[in-house]
């Protein structure tokens, strides 16, 4: 044996050694990196559908859970709220809800899947405000005329119980229906519609 054939021999190993090492650092490199194009998981909830409870919310009250970051409110509305919301046509810019502000499965007059439950985001269609819930009739700030509703005090923009935006306020649009599907009768899937529940 003579001594270039033992360095060859070493060299062919080092090259070999060499690139099996370097080819798992690459791969060890490769992987986080890919794995960085993934959404986080505070990404991933901030978009997820949210289980919404119902069973225990009484007639009349007010919920509120959060939806990518925003206000989500469920009401449930009495006899009495939904005709209440039915003499308020005349008085709304949108009440057949022609504008894209719900899904078209809850582009009605109630703007609901069902009449008893009202579900909309939060937040003022004029400057991103937050109304308040408003259900009495006729207290004195805001008029006899008063048949329950949203006021947002920013600006005093008024909406109905059905979340319709009334004329001659500063809010240009109806409140937002996100999309929503009822899971069974004491549950709703904020952010999951009816089409792809």
């Amino acid at each position: 044996m003579n001594h270039g054939d033992v360095n060859q021999s070493r060299r062919r190993f080092l090259v070999g050694a060499t690139s099996v090492v370097g080819g798992v650092g690459v791969v060890g490199a490769a992987v986080p990196f890919v794995a960085s194009w993934n959404p986080s998981a505070k990404a991933k909830s901030a978009g997820a559908p949210v289980r919404v409870n119902i069973s225990k919310l009484e007639p009349g009250q007010q919920m509120t859970v959060e939806w990518r970051g925003q206000p989500v409110w469920v009401i449930r509305r009495t006899p009495e709220m939904i005709e209440h919301i039915k003499q308020m046509d005349s008085k709304v810019l949108d009440p057949q809800s022609e504008e894209p502000q719900q899904p078209e499965y809850a582009q009605n007059q109630l703007r609901s899947l069902r009449p008893e439950f009202l579900v909309v985001v939060g937040i003022c269609t004029h400057l991103g405000c937050s109304p308040q819930y408003r259900p009495e009739v006729g207290p004195a700030d805001l008029g006899s005329d008063w048949l329950g509703g949203f006021f947002c005090p920013c600006h005093g923009s008024k909406f109905d119980l059905a979340g319709r935006v009334f004329k001659s306020v500063p809010a240009p649009l109806n409140l937002l229906v996100p999309p929503y599907s009822y899971i069974d009768d004491n549950t709703i899937m904020v952010g999951v519609d009816e089409e792809t529940a």
